[in-house]
């Protein structure tokens, strides 16, 4: 791995009142996985987008295979052999797997005719030097996310691409999923493919890359070696200081009231006979593999969707609850995993996005929004949970993914929700925002919130829950104690269990 195929030196980018870039080294060898870590805003999606001809740099030179460069769009950057895979796949559902990799550049017959026979065997030899097997007649459509992923891949290989750009490529991917795309990595490595990773998973460094570079504030920190670097190194150049993995030390809270408890849950073969409580001032942490069920229960707390059996209790009242509605009006609030497509309107703006469960406390009679009170209260809350944005007017789409989440948090808090259910309350977001998400979460449950967290991160679930439920195929397996009593071991032998190997302890008290 001596051969320099990215060179980026003293790059600078500004944009109105923001110096994004600056004077930002980094360099790509062929046959490596250079891991590009920060936190969000700390520049890397900037540095990346003017690798991929997307932005013009202010300063600095770029050579890629040695030649000096400066691609003005995507497909000069292709052209250059970049390809990049975005967090965000684009592909198209309803055309196969073929029709997606070569999508207008489709192989022609005479006279313009589509040649499908060449189209197919085109894609199946891409697949073929992947080891992957898939059909290229395969509808996108009907693939796993992991397919897809593979698919994108699969598409910047067909542009002959020596240098791979993959954004959080594992980050709606299963343990098994991950496992499959990190042997294609390890393929692309050794045919002498460079690689740039982007993720804010600190298990995958050890496990994939050779080197990591750090950017901060649209600085760059540092680069060092993946494998003799220890990950607190590296998450303190994130975010300038050390950021603990203290345990939460579990209070007693027999005392407490129950503010939730579901019981005899069922829902076709997603949810089967679930039962558990909430005391208020807990954390009671979901884990699971992926498909377990545990998203599933939630919406079905929520009312998002129907059961077939069961009972809801609201502080110790039985609550019928058909709908979102019935949920928001028993005190229940719910934090979907797709924040932007179920949590916020990303193009209002934060006092909007706020404001939006509770628009009744700010209209009139006669139908009129009272906005001194929505700029009020929103300004209450960004202070409160430390939303930075320039002004209640920004829009949401311009906030970093913490900052999102906050946004949606605060208007689940406005609407006085002592419920709150967080799916996925991390996922894409960085390290140091994390961390404040963490105390977040445990101030509120201080303050006698009864907090539900699902996570498909054991550290995540251990370092939050009082309690830890774990499903497996649509049954709860067990319920046990959090903080060091705990390990990943004990959580991942009920997470493969096929049956209830025990009455859950306190799944009704």
């Amino acid at each position: 791995m001596t051969d320099t195929i990215v060179a980026m030196k003293g790059i600078e980018k500004r944009f109105p009142g923001v110096h994004a870039l600056k004077a930002v080294d980094f360099d790509l060898r062929a046959g490596e996985v250079h891991a590009l870590m920060g936190e969000n805003g700390a520049g890397k999606s900037t540095l990346m987008k003017i690798l991929s001809g997307i932005y013009a740099r202010d300063g600095g030179t770029l050579r890629i295979m040695g030649q000096d460069a400066a691609p003005t769009s995507p497909r000069e950057a292709q052209a250059l052999g970049i390809g990049i895979i975005h967090q965000e796949l684009a592909l198209m559902n309803d055309l196969t797997a073929a029709q997606n990799i070569f999508i207008g550049r489709e192989p022609r017959k005479s006279l313009g005719r589509l040649d499908e026979r060449q189209l197919n065997a085109d894609a199946a030899a891409i697949f073929a030097s992947m080891n992957l097997n898939l059909a290229p007649t395969t509808r996108v459509g009907g693939l796993t996310i992991a397919k897809q992923q593979m698919i994108e891949i699969a598409k910047a290989l067909s542009f002959r691409s020596r240098i791979l750009v993959m954004d959080e490529p594992t980050a709606a991917l299963n343990d098994a999923e991950i496992a499959e795309l990190f042997v294609i990595i390890r393929r692309l490595k050794a045919e002498g493919v460079g690689i740039i990773y982007i993720s804010h998973k600190m298990d995958e460094l050890k496990r994939i890359a050779d080197r990591v570079t750090v950017m901060r504030d649209g600085a760059h920190v540092g680069t060092v070696d993946a494998a003799e670097t220890p990950v607190s190194r590296i998450i303190s150049m994130m975010v300038g200081r050390e950021v603990g993995e203290e345990f939460v030390a579990p209070p007693d809270l027999s005392a407490a009231p129950v503010a939730l408890e579901v019981r005899g849950l069922c829902r076709g073969r997603e949810i089967r006979d679930v039962s558990f409580s909430v005391r208020k001032g807990e954390i009671l942490g979901f884990a699971g593999l992926m498909g377990a069920g545990r998203t599933e229960v939630a919406r079905a707390i929520f009312g998002a969707d129907p059961l077939d059996a069961g009972e809801v209790f609201v502080e110790g009242r039985k609550t019928d609850i058909r709908s979102p509605h019935d949920a928001v009006r028993a005190g229940i609030g719910y934090l979907s995993e797709d924040r932007k497509q179920f949590g916020l309107a990303t193009g209002m703006n934060v006092r909007a996005n706020i404001a939006m469960a509770s628009m009744p406390r700010f209209t009139s009679a006669a139908g009129t929004l009272d906005e001194g009170a929505m700029r009020r209260v929103a300004k209450n809350y960004i202070q409160r949970l430390g939303i930075r944005t320039p002004s209640d007017t920004q829009e949401v789409r311009l906030l970093s993914g913490g900052n999102q989440q906050k946004v949606v948090i605060a208007k689940w808090l406005l609407r006085d929700c002592n419920i709150l259910i967080f799916d996925e309350p991390t996922r894409g977001i960085d390290v140091g925002a994390k961390a404040e998400i963490y105390r977040l979460l445990q101030a509120l449950a201080a303050e006698g919130k009864a907090i539900v967290v699902i996570s498909s991160e054991l550290p995540e679930v251990m370092r939050l829950s009082h309690r830890i439920a774990v499903m497996c195929e649509g049954r709860l397996t067990g319920i046990l104690p959090g903080g060091r009593e705990t390990g990943q071991e004990d959580i991942m032998h009920l997470a493969t269990l096929r049956a209830p190997a025990m009455q859950p302890e306190g799944a009704t008290t």
